[in-house]
């Protein structure tokens, strides 16, 4: 029998279409994997393209410091928990937290934070104890429109505290101001303390741990300018 190449190129390019179809369809609606429990050190969670997105793991895994595609030692994260990252794959913030009998003063602590970009936090939800010292609230922060230079900061960690540290370090993209805190502070006491660009106080409304509820306004340099009690 005589084959047209013509057409049995035809059908060939047919079966080949149908089969392309049928596995796109069968990907398509193929059940995802289901597991009962999943025991890990950490996972990865990537795009397609590779790019990391979000890490999960145990203190031993957690990443460091993840900035232009080099990860850099963190200086002091030692927690377990979430890591995120944009659409870079650079770190923009996090879930933390770790906690137990420590000295046997009982300890816990756990941090929610978002980053600005190639920056440190601007936004954390916190919760920390150390034995009656219990800390919890949110914090607003200010940091600087240049991006954190990560290799500068760690050369500078070992330097004397001083003017020329604080010039090197603020040149490095490493100042902040702290301009609202709202919580319970270590002193029992519930606060909203508002500061300005310099992270200076400048007012607060509390309730002590006594009970005694209090306004105050103050000037840059920390005086009480006027109180309401």
């Amino acid at each position: 029998m005589r084959i047209d190449a013509s057409k049995a190129v035809g059908a060939y390019a047919a079966v080949m279409t149908l089969a392309a179809v049928w596995l796109g369809l069968t990907a398509v609606s193929a059940p995802a994997t289901k597991f009962d429990t999943i025991d890990v050190q950490r996972i990865n969670v990537r795009e397609p393209d590779g790019t990391l997105r979000m890490t999960i793991s145990g203190k031993a895994r957690i990443p460091g410091l993840i900035l232009g595609g080099v990860e850099h030692p963190h200086p002091n994260r030692q927690e377990a928990g979430m890591i995120f990252f944009n659409d870079q794959g650079d770190e923009n913030g996090g879930l933390v937290f770790d906690g137990g009998m420590k000295n046997g003063v009982p300890t816990n602590g756990g941090s929610l934070t978002f980053d600005r970009y190639h920056q440190d936090q601007t936004l954390q939800m916190v919760s920390t104890e150390d034995g009656k010292a219990r800390r919890v609230g949110v914090i607003v922060t200010d940091r600087p429109d240049r991006l954190m230079d990560v290799a500068a900061g760690r050369r500078l960690r070992d330097m004397a505290p001083g003017p020329e540290r604080d010039r090197l370090l603020t040149e490095a993209g490493f100042e902040s101001a702290r301009r609202i805190w709202l919580g319970r502070d270590a002193k029992g006491e519930a606060s909203l303390v508002l500061s300005d660009a310099e992270g200076r106080p400048r007012l607060t409304l509390g309730v002590g741990a006594d009970g005694t509820p209090g306004v105050r306004l103050l000037d840059p340099a920390g005086n009480v300018t006027r109180e309401i009690k």
